[in-house]
Order: structure tokens, then sequence, then C-alpha cells
């Protein structure tokens, strides 16, 4: 009964360390490794999903593009072809109103007050018929050209002569022998003109350079030469 109970046996396993560094071991620094290498080629695929990105953005910007310049284009593409869809048929159609007018224009005026009825009403006849032709091709955007006073433009008059006038500036269209028309901002025919070829009056106190350009600029009107540039 005295003896001392005996004390349990304690086994330490096999391979176990006290050292502090417990849990860093070999296996632990595979791990670690494997994880970096992870990392990185994340953070590759991220770089070239991004690069991926910016490509297909540029992509698609370029082709939104594309598709809005084409949709201008059509656009404008259709607005042309309903503003100048008649312009042949509108330039054949001057020929008669121009014959209708020579017509009119050569009726002596005694003939318009003593003729007799049936004459009267042929020439009403054709002044109706000519007034609708050119209200026609107005409504359908062909308009007569301005001309007459207007300083010369090469684009809507054909110089056909000069008028040597000191009185008026060069370069001013002083007779229209036939009349233009355009339709939109092209031009059908040009308006047949003569041009004036001198200079502002004496005393206006214009400069002899002044003088000088104006000269220069009447001196550049050929008779007969057309200079047109919108045409249809």
């Amino acid at each position: 009964m005295g003896d001392k109970p005996s004390e349990p046996e304690f086994t330490i396993p096999k391979g176990f360390s006290f050292d502090e560094n417990t849990g860093e071991d070999e296996q632990g620094n595979i791990n670690a490794d494997e994880a970096d290498g992870a990392s990185a080629e994340m953070s590759e695929l991220l770089l070239n999903a991004q690069e991926e990105n910016a490509k297909l953005k540029d992509r698609l910007l370029r082709v939104v593009a594309d598709m809005e310049n084409l949709r201008k284009r059509t656009q404008r593409e259709i607005n042309d072809t309903r503003s100048y869809a008649i312009a042949d048929f509108a330039r054949d159609m001057l020929n008669a109103t121009d014959n209708l007018s020579r017509a009119l224009s050569v009726i002596p005026e005694e003939v318009r007050q003593n003729g007799d009825a049936q004459t009267k009403s042929l020439i009403e006849g054709i002044e109706m018929t000519n007034r609708e032709m050119q209200r026609l091709m107005q409504k359908n955007g062909v308009k007569p050209i301005l001309a007459e006073g207007e300083k010369f433009n090469p684009h809507k008059h054909q110089a056909m002569f000069e008028v040597p006038n000191p009185n008026i500036p060069a370069g001013i269209v002083v007779q229209v022998v036939q009349t233009g028309f355009e339709i939109g901002d092209r031009v059908l025919r040009p308006a047949m003109v003569g041009v004036s070829k001198g200079g502002p009056k004496a005393g206006t106190g214009a400069s002899a350079q002044d003088e000088q350009s104006q000269s220069e600029e009447a001196e550049g009107f050929v008779p007969n030469s057309v200079h047109l540039d919108k045409q249809v």
C-alpha cells in the first residue's frame, strides 16, 4: 500500500520536433511557389484580356463611325436624287419655254391690240402655256438665275460680249441675252450676258491701283467663253 502509483507512459511520436518553424516545412514552401506562379499567370492573362478588349473597342468604334458615314452618305444621295432627278428633263424643257418666249416676243404690239378675236385668243393661250410651264418648273426647284445688275459670276454667267461704259464699274452684268436657270445649287444653263468694261465714275476717289485692278478684271471677260462649275 505504501508504494507510489506508477506514472502513465508517454511516447513521443517519431519525427516530432519542437522547432519553432513548425509548419514551414518543405511541402509548405512548394505551395507558396505554385501560388506565385499562378498569380503571375493570372496577371499575364488579365493584361492580355485588357489589350484584346482595347482592340475590340477600337474596332467597334471604327465600325460605328463607318456606319454613321454610310448613313450620312446614303441620306445625302437620297436628297440629291430627290432634288436633281428631273434635272435632265428640266434642261430639255428649257428649250420649249425658250421657243414660247421667242414666239411671244416677235408678236407686234399692234397685233396684240388690234388683232381679231382669234388672234388674241391664240396669243393669250401661248402666254398662259408659258406661265404654266414656268410655274411648274419653279414648283420643282427650277428657278431663273439673277443676272442683270449683278456682279459677273463665272459659275452662273456666260460672258458673250463686253460693253464699254466708264459710268458703270467693270465686271457688272448690264445685259441679259438669254436667261439662265438653276436647280438647287446646280446650274442647268448659264445666263448669257453682256458685261461692263469700264470703271467707277470720275471723282469717286478711286485710287489708281483700284482702277488698274478693275481694268484687269474687265479684260478677263472673253466673249463666248463659258465658265461653269457645278453643272448637272
